[in-house]
């Protein structure tokens, strides 16, 4: 499900269910717009700590990356959220 409650994407038939809540988001963004995500490999170190609370594995060439785009995108919320589904390897 995305942030307004729809299923983001279907695997093998069976939809695939929100890993995180809007009120985890909001508090990342939060910290990544307080902190002026002003370099990407800070903003990729919140993104991977994050994650990695929540039991997730993370690839930190790949979080620089999403660091970049969510910057990009003005760190807003479904843009965050994609990236952490993309980054959030399961253990």
């Amino acid at each position: 499900m995305n942030l307004n409650g729809r299923v983001i994407g279907r695997r093998w038939g069976v939809a695939m269910k929100e890993r995180f809540t809007v009120t985890e988001l909001s508090a990342l963004r939060n910290d990544l717009i307080q902190g002026g995500m002003v370099d990407s490999r800070e903003a990729a170190e919140l993104l991977q700590v994050f994650l990695m609370g929540r039991g997730y594995g993370v690839s930190q060439t790949a979080a620089i990356d999403a660091a970049g785009r969510v910057e990009m995108a003005g760190c807003s919320l479904p843009v965050l959220e994609r990236e952490l589904e993309g980054l959030a390897l399961v253990m």
